[in-house]
């Protein structure tokens, strides 16, 4: 049984966790470690968390299988006028292809509609393997980019976005 389960602070160290064990998986083919220990010190710090969780637009949710915490979702409903951006959703790799993702995407559209937003907007990896599920989810690809982070890092991504 899939559920998603609205985090708090308590869940920081959590969604920390689920993030480290995550990336490896899926980004070890893609980005140098460096990047990966780079981008996970400045996305997912406990103070870039707790900040997200201070914005009444920002959400966390944890995606449980059968009881057992398995990757969170984090998004901001009207990021831009009528969008939801969909600013991360992992799973370890042990729950990918048990439906988790598609269940919080799903659960996604409907925060999104319920929230008066007629968009979701998403960045991926343009070497992610992330962009089909999207995909299969009726997202499709409206642009992209190479996105400057800091450090000598760049983020080369498709800009994608479901609209309703």
């Amino acid at each position: 049984m899939i559920s998603l389960v609205k985090a708090t602070e308590k869940d920081i160290p959590l969604i920390r966790n689920l993030a480290e064990k995550s990336w490896k998986s899926a980004y070890s083919e893609i980005l140098t470690q460096e990047q990966i220990d780079y981008m996970l010190s400045q996305m997912y710090s406990a103070m870039e968390i707790s900040a997200h969780l201070q914005n009444p637009d920002y959400h966390y949710y944890l995606i449980f299988n059968n009881n057992k915490a398995v990757g969170f979702i984090g998004y901001e409903h009207h990021y831009e006028p009528k969008t939801t951006k969909l600013h991360r959703i992992y799973l370890i790799e042990e729950a990918k292809g048990k439906g988790c993702g598609k269940t919080a995407l799903n659960f996604l559209k409907k925060q999104t509609s319920e929230k008066g937003d007629s968009r979701i907007i998403l960045n991926v990896n343009k070497e992610n393997s992330a962009k089909s599920v999207y995909e299969s989810q009726g997202f499709s690809i409206y642009s992209d980019g190479v996105f400057d982070i800091g450090n000598g890092f760049v983020m080369d991504d498709y800009l994608m976005e479901f609209i309703f």
